[in-house]
Formats: C-alpha cells, structure tokens, sequence
C-alpha cells in the first residue's frame, strides 16, 4: 500500500484521468510486465470506471507479448523485453487489440535481481499509444525496492495518461 502523500496524490491523478476521459468519451487499455496489473488497478479503483477502462493485459512471459499485444519477436531478440522498442509495441498492440482511444504499456527490471550493467534494477521503460497518433515512450531509473520501483512507476504511467488526456 502506499504511503498516505502517494496515495493522496494517486487519488488525484485517477479522478483527473477519469473526468478528462468522460469528456473525450474516451477508453484506455493497460499492458503491463513489471506492475504486475498495479496500473489497471489504480484505474478501476473509482466507481464507474468501467465507462472508460475497457481492460488491462499482464504480459510477464515474451511469448505472451507476442500472442496479446503483437510484439514481434526480432524485437525481443534484438532489443530484450526492457527496451523502448518493444513497449512501444506493446502499446501499440494493446491499442489494437483493445479498439480504444489510449493506452499505456510498462516493461522493467523492478528486482532485487535481474538487472545488469546496461539495464540495471530499477530500469524501466513505458509507452503511451493515442488512436492516429505516434507512439510516445520514456525511460526511468528508480531507486528502492521491489515495492518501490512499482509504485513509482505506476505513479508515472497514470502521468503519462493525464498527460495524453490533458494535451489531446
């Protein structure tokens, strides 16, 4: 659970993405790897968000990145699973699976192992996909534990989705 200031600041961001969704009549989809679903449920903690959340995809395995969200395998050969490339397909992947408006799509290292020198714990990379528009991706490096590392990287995918709201 987090801490009462992220939550606060959690509750926050989820109504903002709610009202800004509601006003553009807008639907989102989740594709998640190391959150673990966290995303899609901060989203569906707010009653009535199934009138803008159509659905979240946990995809741990590369083979179910493959078969869900279309990600192409030369992608996870060339690049691994913690690349921009690949959650930006991801994103786009669930964007078309889904048929919805807006979608965001997480891949990390959140530990303690698993990491290394070029892609240390705490790496991870995210990519939000709007309908007719190009795919936008960004990489973090957090510090802390396993808990940590999720929950500040659920904090910037639910961001990056007022954000997209907001400027759209």
């Amino acid at each position: 659970m987090p801490e009462n200031g992220l939550l606060n600041k959690r509750t926050e961001f989820l109504e903002k993405i709610r009202d800004q969704a509601l006003l553009r009549g807008w639907r989102m989809v989740t594709a998640e790897s190391c959150t673990g679903g966290g995303v899609a449920k901060a989203l569906t903690e707010l009653e009535g968000s199934s009138l803008w959340f159509e659905c979240g995809l946990v995809t741990y395995s590369n083979e179910m990145k493959q078969t869900l969200l279309l990600v192409q395998p030369s992608t996870l050969e060339s690049y691994g699973a913690v690349s921009e490339q690949t959650v930006e397909e991801m994103a786009s992947g669930a964007l078309i699976q889904s048929g919805v408006e807006l979608a965001v799509a997480i891949s990390g290292i959140a530990g303690p192992g698993g990491g290394s020198e070029e892609k240390p714990v705490g790496t991870v990379w995210f990519a939000w996909a709007v309908a007719g528009r190009q795919v936008e991706s960004a990489c973090h490096l957090f510090k802390g534990n396993r808990i940590s590392v999720r929950e500040q990287a659920i904090n910037i995918a639910l961001e990056g989705l007022l954000h997209r709201l907001e400027s759209t």
